[in-house]
């Protein structure tokens, strides 16, 4: 009993100890053995995994509105809620956007964009449209200016958004603290042609001014509308029901995203 002990005690030392590995013929072919054994495990999940990753994004357009891809699946209420969902991902710091293989989606994007959304959003550098709403590449066509003015420039690029590429829906977003929007409500004199933006967000000035958030949501309902009414390629799509032309404000403190029209509110503009 004793001798049997002496030689489990013996085997096990074998196992863990580096310096009878190294002596040993048989301790060398298991520590080659379980290295082997080793590598194999990591290659197969390596192998595995970006197997997994590959096929994953291919499915990416055959699965549904959460991949953001499948553009041909998505109506307008269904593109404002993966808008909206993607927001409520950014403000609780669950991305998932980052998890696509990007190598991936630029191959899939080279000769082809297909966004199922379309923005008007702010110039300003606190605005990253696709980190607010937890897109990524091909997900959003993205128009800005300062003060998220609609002009005959943005109107062109945003028809081109909804006409040809086939966008679901056009957000509006002001945003909270917009430097634009405060220099329209004070009047500011300043350097070059940053005043010509002041005629374009007078009108919501006149509506909520001195406030200026108050002026921001104004704003950004004015230019929705104006867009939906200046656009005859846009308003034929809201008219039909394949477009939604929604308002929205940007908390920059919180990075919340909330409406300020409810769908449905462009078929009486």
């Amino acid at each position: 009993m004793a001798q049997s002990n002496k030689k489990n005690d013996a085997t096990q030392f074998n196992q863990t100890s580096p310096d009878s590995e190294s002596s040993s013929t048989r301790g060398s072919q298991r520590s080659l053995s379980n290295e082997d054994a080793s590598r194999r495990k990591f290659l197969q999940r390596a192998v595995g995994g970006a197997v997994a990753g590959l096929a994953t994004t291919a499915g990416m357009g055959l699965v549904g509105p959460s991949s953001a891809l499948a553009q041909s699946t998505l109506t307008p209420e269904m593109a404002l809620k993966e808008l909206l969902e993607g927001n409520r991902r950014f403000v609780a710091g669950r991305l998932t956007s980052f998890e696509q293989d990007l190598a991936i989606l630029r191959h899939h994007t080279s000769e082809k964009q297909q966004p199922f959304a379309a923005l008007l959003a702010c110039a300003d550098s606190r605005v990253p449209v696709e980190l607010i709403f937890d897109q990524s590449i091909g997900h959003i066509f993205v128009t800005r200016n300062a003060g998220n003015i609609t002009t005959s420039e943005i109107i062109a690029s945003l028809e081109y958004g909804a006409v040809v590429l086939g966008t679901k829906i056009i957000l509006v977003m002001g945003h909270g603290s917009c430097g634009a929007v405060d220099a329209a409500i004070q009047g500011k004199e300043v350097p070059g042609q940053i005043s010509a933006l002041y005629p374009h967000i007078q009108p919501a000035v006149d509506l909520a001014g001195p406030d200026i958030e108050a002026t921001v949501k104004a704003n950004a309902k004015i230019q929705a509308a104006l867009l939906r009414k200046a656009s005859t390629a846009i308003s034929v799509l809201v008219k039909e029901k394949k477009l939604l032309v929604l308002a929205a404000f940007y908390n920059i403190s919180s990075g919340v995203v909330s409406l300020l029209e409810r769908p449905g509110a462009d078929d009486s503009n």
